[in-house]
Order: C-alpha cells, then structure tokens, then sequence
C-alpha cells in the first residue's frame, strides 16, 4: 500500500451506545476500546459459579450475616468507564461509595473490586483490554474465577499495576482480599459437579 492510500483508508467508526442498545437481548454487549463486544450468555457451570460467588459474599459483605458487611455487590452491573462500557460478572463497592448513585441503568462509580469469570468466548478480553480499563479506571481488586479449570486467580492494583495475589484451586481455602475477613472452599462454586458418592470415596 502507498503513503498517499495508507493516509486515505477510512478510519473505523467507534462504536456508540446506540449500537449497544440494538444489540439482541439474549447477548451481553459491551464497548471495549471503541469496539463493540457481544458475547453468548454464559453456561450453566459459569452462571451457577457467579451466583454462588455472590451468594457467599452477599451474604457475609453486603447483608453482614457471616461477615463485616460494608459492601454493595451487584451481578453483572453496566458500568461506564470513561469511554468503555464493560459489564463484569460480579463488582462490589464499599457501601458509602454507592449512596445516591440515582436511577440510571447503568454506573460511573468505578467498583473497589470486581470478578470476571472466564469462559472461551471472553477470556481474551477478560484478560486483556478490560484488565487494563479497571486498573487505569483505579478498580483495586480483581478476580479470575474459571469453572472450566476450577481455579481462582486473584490480583491486587498498586500504583496503578496489576500484582498477582493468592490463587485456590478446589484442594485450598479461599482467603483473599478485599473479603479475607471470610474463608470458604472453592468447590462450593461448582453445585452442578456430580456429587461425591460413598462408593466413590470408598474407592479412593
């Protein structure tokens, strides 16, 4: 290609939030670098993972049954951060955080954490550009939860980086800031694994 073609290939449109808008209802869209993103909704295994996760942190960081309490955790919240429109699975900001943030659809309060749970059509992003959206929108806690490899990873923002912290797989507690006031088994996210039989730990 020539200089002078190069200088006039047409620039790509960014994406708008009308185009998001149109999307089919049975999709998750977001705006990811002024690309329009849209993914399948998730299988069972990952929705059941998500919901349980909140549950359990519901639970102990929002209603202060098992735990502290102190925090609002929403599931799949929209949130607008600066030019990119991302949904996580999971975020949580700390309750007097979100007071008064009105009736709108979606939020431009950045979440003190969230949680992406990795599915082969998301994972890319999931650790790629949205990675770098939470950590320069100053998101300090993420989680990696992946029901395919029952493996959670975690990270902590400092100085603007992302730092790995601990990971759990199903043989280890989880323990892990922003909710280490708490432990729990991971295998608790994983209801839809058969069940362990009697025969099945007598063999073992």
């Amino acid at each position: 290609m020539s200089t002078a073609e190069a200088f006039s290939a047409p620039s790509r449109r960014a994406a708008t939030y009308a185009d998001l808008e149109a999307v089919n209802p049975h999709l998750v869209a977001e705006i990811v670098d002024g690309e329009l993103v849209t993914y399948p909704r998730p299988v069972p295994k990952h929705a059941a993972a998500a919901s349980s996760l909140g549950m359990e942190l519901g639970d102990a960081f929002q209603r202060a049954r098992s735990g502290p309490g102190g925090w609002i955790i929403l599931d799949e919240p929209e949130l607008h951060l600066g030019p990119d429109v991302v949904v996580p699975d999971l975020a949580g900001w700390r309750r007097e955080r979100l007071s008064g943030a009105g009736d709108t659809a979606f939020l431009k309060i950045a979440p003190n954490w969230v949680c992406e749970v990795l599915s082969p059509s998301t994972e890319r992003y999931d650790r790629g550009s949205k990675r770098r959206i939470y950590a320069e929108a100053g998101v300090s806690h993420m989680w990696f939860l992946d029901p395919r490899a029952e493996f959670l990873e975690t990270f902590i923002l400092t100085d603007g980086r992302w730092f790995v912290g601990p990971t759990f797989d199903n043989e280890t507690e989880v323990k892990a800031e922003p909710f280490d006031a708490i432990s729990f088994p991971l295998t608790i996210l994983w209801p839809l694994d058969p069940a362990e039989t009697n025969d099945t730990k007598n063999a073992q």
